[in-house]
Parts: structure tokens; C-alpha cells; sequence
């Protein structure tokens, strides 16, 4: 416990004599802190539980933006086998339910969208999975990434990779009909109130089928806490997802979370308006 105060007293020192410094760490992204120095990683660390304390959740928000688009590439460089160890042997079964939800479906989904593709491998299996789906759209902060998935996938006519915020183009390109799909964690570097903005926007489109995989706090009762807080090292949000989508309008088909590690659950969502 001392040893922990004094490291972030130490850090505060150092954002405070170093302010063009920690200007740059944060203009970098805080998320995750690979290939920091030392001292970088008790600046980090300070300007974290500084935001947290001061629930200056904007601010983490924007923490959190800011390393996907810098060092989202890097990141899925080292994760290179998400789809085979994590997707596939813990995620499939939702996709299995979501093939035979479309079966008997009157209504025409025609496009799905990934939000936080990363290197593109989910959006790919997705698409030889869901065959009856026209239009496969990958969706990450990184341009980096998203150029390299472009090579990558360009022989797959059905896939289109763009660097945007999914939010920005959803509100310019969603319509009726799609299905919408985050893996692994990307609702939870959005504020609660973002959150919820989207899915109401969502609602309003018409028919749109959401699947959400998203890590929650193992210690979140939400019948008594129901609103997001952060949690974790990363300082993301763990979110009360079936309120927030039951709050626009949207009716849970499916839900089951696993133990995934000490911090956190991971829920399997399936949503429908």
C-alpha cells in the first residue's frame, strides 16, 4: 500500500514537472502501457487514477480513443491469434444462434458491421459464416491497421475495412437491417452516456440486431450499482449492457458471461429491436 502511494506521488511529480511530457503520453494513448519506460508508466498510472478519482470520464474516454488510433496497430501485431483461441472456441455459439435467428427471419438483414475489427480475422470468418449477409463492414480507429487490411482481405469482395469512429459512420451510413458486432472489448472505452446515445440512435434506425462481447467487472452488482464505473488496469468501463439496451428499446435474446480472468466477466450479448 505505501509502496503503491508513494509511486503514484512520484508520479504526480513527474506530470507536474514534465507537463509537455505527459501531454504526449496522453496525446499517445493510456490504455495499455507496452514499451513505456518506467517513469512514463508512473506518469501514466497518475493521470489514470487522477481521471478516475475526479470521474472525468470524458477525459478517460478520450484516453482510451486516442491509443487505439495511435497504437492500435501495434497492439493487434501481438494478438495475432484472437480469432483461433478466443473467438472461435468461446464466441461461435452466439454465431450459431444468430444463423438460425436469420432462418426464420422476415426481415432482410443485409449488411453487418463490425465496430473494432482490428486485423480483420472475425470479419472474415463472420462472412464465411453468414452467407446470407450482402455487405461486411470493419470498422477500427487505426489507420495503420486498416490499410493493412485492405491487402490483407482484397481478394474478398464482400469485405470493406474503414478507418472511422463507428459512431460518426453509423450516423451517416446505418439504415435498417444490419447487425452490428463488437468482440472482445470495444463498448467498454465508451462513456456510459455515449453508450446509450448509441443505441438509442440505433433503435430509431429500425431493425437492427446487436451482438455485443464485452468484459464487465467481476465485483458489479448492478441491482445495486447499476451505472457504468472504471474498473481494471486498462481503466475501461464496465457497463450495465442490458439496462443501457433495454433503456432504448432493444429486447436481450441472449445473454451468459464466463469468468474470464481475477478483474472480469465476459458477457455474450445478443439484442434485437
Amino acid at each position: 500500500m505505501i509502496k503503491a502511494r508513494v509511486k503514484v506521488i512520484i508520479g504526480n511529480m513527474l506530470v507536474f514537472f514534465q507537463p509537455i511530457k505527459a501531454k504526449r503520453l496522453v496525446e499517445k494513448g493510456l490504455t495499455i502501457p507496452e514499451k513505456l519506460t518506467f517513469k512514463e508508466r508512473l506518469m501514466r498510472d497518475a493521470i489514470m487514477k487522477k481521471a478516475v478519482e475526479n470521474k472525468n470520464f470524458d477525459a478517460l474516454s478520450e484516453f482510451h480513443k486516442n491509443y487505439w488510433i495511435e497504437k492500435g496497430e501495434g497492439y493487434f501485431s501481438y494478438t495475432t491469434n484472437i480469432l483461433e483461441n478466443f473467438f472461435k472456441p468461446k464466441c461461435s455459439f452466439l454465431i450459431d444462434m444468430l444463423q438460425e435467428k436469420l432462418k426464420n427471419e422476415s426481415i432482410n438483414y443485409h449488411t453487418l458491421v463490425e465496430i473494432g475489427t482490428g486485423n480483420g480475422q472475425v470479419l472474415e470468418y463472420l462472412s464465411s459464416r453468414l452467407i446470407e449477409i450482402d455487405n461486411f463492414v470493419g470498422i477500427d480507429l487505426s489507420i495503420a491497421q486498416i490499410e493493412r487490411n485492405k491487402i490483407d482481405f482484397e481478394k474478398n469482395s464482400k469485405l470493406e475495412f474503414l478507418a472511422i469512429d463507428g459512431f460518426d459512420w453509423l450516423k451517416k451510413n446505418g439504415t435498417s437491417g444490419m447487425i452490428i458486432v463488437t468482440s472482445r472489448g470495444v463498448l467498454e472505452y465508451f462513456t456510459e452516456s455515449k453508450l446509450q446515445e448509441l443505441f438509442d440512435f440505433l433503435n430509431e434506425l429500425g431493425h437492427v440486431i446487436f451482438i455485443a462481447i464485452e468484459p464487465t467487472a467481476i465485483g458489479h452488482d448492478f441491482s445495486k450499482q447499476p451505472h457504468s464505473y472504471p474498473f481494471g488496469f486498462e481503466s475501461s468501463f464496465s457497463h450495465n449492457y442490458i439496462r443501457l439496451f433495454e433503456n432504448s428499446g432493444f429486447t436481450i435474446w441472449h445473454h451468459s458471461k464466463i469468468a474470464y480472468s481475477a478483474e472480469f466477466n465476459f458477457n455474450f450479448i445478443g439484442a434485437e429491436n
